[in-house]
């Protein structure tokens, strides 16, 4: 999922984005242990409950690279664009390892950062085929491997941060108990007080993936995204006018929201 604050929030989950979609899927609310299960549960009701899996590895690899310090506006485009071009998934890497670097950059350049993000896709897709042999061999190991051997493998690729790799092991390996953080999660879960203020990505992640079913964790990466797009934005949260106005607002601390002066800062830096 991207890190857009500007994203429709109106519209629900796309078929077609970071997170492939996604299946429908139930899951029974009556039994809860923690705060940040009763908030994702509300958000399951608020938004949507389904499972994730499926994607191929290597493709799920370079749609999250490409959704990096961008929208989903831009760089749902640019992935469209290269599998046009490059695709299909199943041959992508032995596609783009002899595409010059000019030209792949030029198909992606919708995503921003596109010199740098070409540069992460052909490095990927040549150590997929050094390490692995094929992307179909990769994409078993993204499915079956020991999941923290997984995580670990993708995070020592340069380019590939805790982010990226997360969303590999949820979007493409199917795996539960894994809460991908990007900009939306990191804020909300220190502004509710689901995690220390002063945390960290790795700290929210690990606070979550602790307090939250591992069959919950996919929906409420997602849909803790889109609470942040529609209710609880870095810069002006709902409740700043109108406490009611938040359907969480009886389960957050409110941590750096200050309504009565009207001012918001990042956790981090609240008293």
């Amino acid at each position: 999922m991207s890190d857009d604050p500007t994203a429709d929030a109106t519209d629900p989950e796309p078929d077609a984005n970071i997170s492939g979609g996604g299946e429908a899927a139930t899951f029974d609310p009556s039994t809860t242990e923690t705060r940040a299960d009763v908030v994702v549960n509300r958000l399951g009701e608020l938004y949507w409950q389904k499972a994730y899996g499926g994607q191929d590895g290597f493709e799920c690899l370079v749609r999250t690279i490409l959704s990096q310090n961008t929208s989903d506006v831009a760089s749902q485009p640019a992935h469209d664009a290269l599998m046009a071009a490059y695709g299909p998934a199943d041959s992508l890497a032995e596609a783009l390892v002899d595409v010059p670097r000019d030209e792949l950059a030029e198909t992606i350049s919708g995503a921003g950062l596109y010199n740098q993000k070409a540069e992460s896709i052909q490095r990927g897709a040549k150590w997929v085929l050094r390490e692995f042999g094929s992307t179909t061999a990769f994409d078993e190991y993204v499915r079956d491997g020991d999941p923290g051997e997984v995580r670990e493998t993708l995070l020592d690729l340069k380019g590939v941060g805790p982010k990226t790799a997360d969303c590999v092991l949820l979007f493409a390996g199917g795996r539960g108990g894994v809460f991908p953080v990007d900009t939306h999660v990191h804020r909300i879960a220190r502004r509710m007080g689901l995690a220390p203020a002063d945390a960290d990505h790795e700290t929210v992640r690990e606070s979550l993936e602790r307090a939250v079913p591992a069959e919950k964790c996919g929906f409420g990466h997602t849909a803790m995204i889109q609470f942040g797009r529609e209710y609880c934005s870095a810069r002006k949260p709902a409740c700043l006018d109108d406490p009611d106005a938040c359907p969480l607002a009886d389960r957050c601390d409110q941590v750096g929201v200050y309504p009565g002066s009207g001012e918001v800062v990042d956790p981090s830096d609240a008293d």
